[in-house]
């Protein structure tokens, strides 16, 4: 069954648990911080007790595919599991894989995250863009016909994002503007707002030479370790911050693994981001 679009879902989750998306990145110092050990019952242990904690309140959770593929198949099978079960409790799950490709092979990593007979299938999947926004055709139409999304690299948060997406093209436009012109192509006349989003950084600072109203969702890491803040928001997003999905992982995990602090975390960003993105 074709659920309802990954965009009007996302408005109502963020509108109803509040506008916070919360990264799951088992990363190995994080796993030591927990006192865990970096192994296949330490990923486990870490990942069931943020599903736990977080699953019911949370409006979109980011696992970061990596952090779980690094053990094998039996990492592969708590990324199900938790996939499952976030989805379960009334949780979006974005998985953070940034799958790119052509042909065959992206329609094949299509079918991995955004075919509902999937073990991994989630509500939207993060991609790469830079093999031509038009070798994304698979996953945009699985998107489609499934009611998920997608949230394609646009202006990310790392140094060296800006090789690429602030290079110029021929026709004076960045190819990080192009790429967000064709999410308001995919997202014209979508209401509430449509399914195709852009992964744009909260540390890049005055983005206003962006048209980053692409009546679409804008996903937004860097807010916590990475030094951003949600008072930064609305100077980066402009008139489109209503439609930002701010992502924070560490600022959350690191209260772990005590459930009680890991929730009070996340409702004290919700609350912040809320208060900060408020029209």
């Amino acid at each position: 069954m074709t659920l309802e679009p990954f965009g009007a879902r996302l408005r109502h989750a963020m509108d109803t648990r509040g506008p916070l998306c919360v990264g799951i990145d088992p990363h190995a110092s994080l796993l030591a911080a927990w006192g865990l050990k970096d192994d296949i019952d330490g990923l486990e242990t870490f990942t069931r007790t943020v599903v736990e904690a977080l699953a019911e309140t949370v409006a979109v959770f980011k696992p970061q595919s990596a952090f779980f593929e690094r053990f094998g198949s039996r990492g592969i099978a708590v990324l199900e599991r938790a996939v499952a079960d976030l989805r379960a409790a009334g949780g979006l799950v974005v998985m953070d894989a940034k799958r790119g490709d052509i042909g065959s092979t992206m329609a094949a990593y299509a079918e991995t995250f955004l075919r509902p007979e999937s073990p991994l299938f989630s509500d939207a999947l993060t991609v790469s863009p830079y093999l031509g926004y038009g070798s994304l055709k698979p996953a945009v139409d699985l998107a489609r016909e499934s009611g998920a999304g997608l949230f394609v690299l646009a202006l990310t948060s790392n140094p060296e994002g800006a090789e690429v997406q602030r290079a110029v093209r021929e026709d004076g436009r960045t190819i990080g503007a192009t790429m967000l012109g064709h999410l308001a192509e995919e997202n014209a006349g979508e209401t509430p707002m449509g399914s195709f989003g852009a992964v744009v950084g909260a540390t890049l600072g005055d983005l206003s030479s962006f048209e980053l109203d692409i009546n679409g969702p804008l996903l937004a890491p860097g807010i916590g370790a990475q030094g951003a803040t949600p008072a930064d928001l609305p100077a980066v997003f402009g008139p489109a911050v209503r439609n930002v999905v701010p992502n924070v992982s560490r600022g959350v995990l690191k209260e772990g693994p005590d459930a009680t602090a890991l929730r009070a975390a996340a409702e004290r960003y919700a609350d912040e981001i809320r208060a900060a993105v408020a029209v």
